[in-house]
């Protein structure tokens, strides 16, 4: 039987890493570009107003901030991405693939920092749309650098999406199989954001693709990759992001947990990894020195969204706690911007168990902002 869920949720944030994982039922049933009604494990909070209580902030120890010396700007910062240009390039088609269902598939590339970075990229058949196709940046989650194919993992997201009329770009991170360049990792270095908002330059000078209609679509890390993207860059109209990494950075170093029974910590992790605690040793606590782990954190931004975000995730998510995103929900909207959110009981990280209703909703938000 399944349980009721309140409107008013209580928040306490955690975190995890993603793995891709096998779909269960009929993903690559066709889909439907009409939103079906909503399942009965289905919470649904599109636009809804804030609560009326003040949502809990999710953090460590609250002592008074003390002052602390920053050193010279951290790469991560926001700002400090914005200030840096993202020429992209032209799209090379490297190799035709076996088609899909009404689109073809190339291994293509395009270049991010003098880094050759190849990707996936499907194109509609058929006459495009006046201005060109609808196009969509996909960023996949966390798979070991050294295990990741560029033609392996996501194959039924990217198949719902490109029949439906967008050009996908799933695009290897640096270091990713053939892709040029150190991984480094999402979180500690600014490569697989450079990476993306590159993609997104190279797109918009791609001959069939609308420049003023890129979308963006995150799973997990993706989703951090998204919505940093999207408080950075006004290029990105709609973005979708499924089991998203999206606390801020306090929340990163004090409550991120592995597993169903583990709980959030008030201090610092003894398993942290190394890059939090050095800038915790150069930089000070988030207490210490709250303004520069502000300064690395989307969340503080989000007034600066270019455009609206739809948000799932699986309420019971043992990789990435579902109140990450039911937060950033209420962040949004106490932002003045648009969110929709989608949670889904009894699923998992990948969402593979109501895969047909979460990807026939994520189709039928990027119809409604991008065509």
């Amino acid at each position: 039987m399944n349980r009721l869920i309140p409107l008013t949720l209580l928040f306490s944030l955690t975190l995890s890493g993603c793995h891709a994982a096998r779909l269960v039922g009929n993903p690559m049933a066709a889909p439907s570009n009409t939103p079906q009604p909503p399942a009965p494990n289905v919470v649904i909070l599109p636009g809804a107003p804030p609560p009326t209580e003040e949502t809990p902030a999710i953090s460590g120890p609250s002592p008074a901030p003390v002052s602390t010396p920053t050193p010279t700007p951290h790469p991560l910062e926001i700002e400090a991405q914005r200030a840096r240009g993202y020429p992209g390039s032209d799209i090379t088609i490297e190799q035709e693939l076996d088609p899909g269902a009404n689109y073809r598939r190339f291994y293509a590339s395009y270049l991010s920092d003098g880094l050759k970075i190849y990707a996936l990229l499907t194109l509609p058949n058929g006459e495009p749309p006046p201005g060109g196709w609808p196009a969509l940046v996909f960023n996949h989650g966390y798979i070991p650098p050294a295990q990741y194919r560029t033609t392996e993992r996501y194959i039924a997201y990217v198949d719902w999406l490109a029949r439906n009329g967008y050009i996908v770009f799933r695009i290897d991170y640096r270091g990713h199989d053939q892709s040029e360049g150190n991984p480094g990792g999402a979180y500690s270095t600014p490569g697989y954001l450079t990476d993306v908002l590159n993609a997104v330059s190279s797109l918009q000078r791609f001959p069939q693709a609308n420049p003023e209609k890129i979308g963006m679509w995150g799973h997990s890390m993706g989703g951090y990759l998204t919505l940093r993207a999207m408080v950075i860059s006004d290029a990105i109209k709609a973005g979708v992001i499924w089991g998203g990494v999206v606390a801020s950075y306090p929340d990163l170093i004090y409550n991120w947990r592995r597993g169903p029974n583990s709980q959030p910590t008030p201090t610092l992790r003894p398993d942290l990894r190394r890059w939090s605690v050095d800038w915790v040793e150069t930089y000070g606590t988030p207490e210490q020195n709250p303004a520069f782990w502000g300064a690395l954190s989307a969340n503080t931004y989000l007034a600066d969204l270019s455009g609206p975000i739809q948000l799932h995730h699986a309420i019971d998510d043992i990789e990435v706690p579902s109140e990450f995103s039911t937060t950033l929900y209420q962040q949004i909207l106490a932002a003045g911007k648009v969110a929709e959110l989608y949670l889904y009981e009894d699923d998992n990280h990948n969402i593979s168990v109501n895969f047909a209703t979460a990807m026939t909703r994520t189709i039928a938000f990027f119809n409604r902002y991008l065509k």
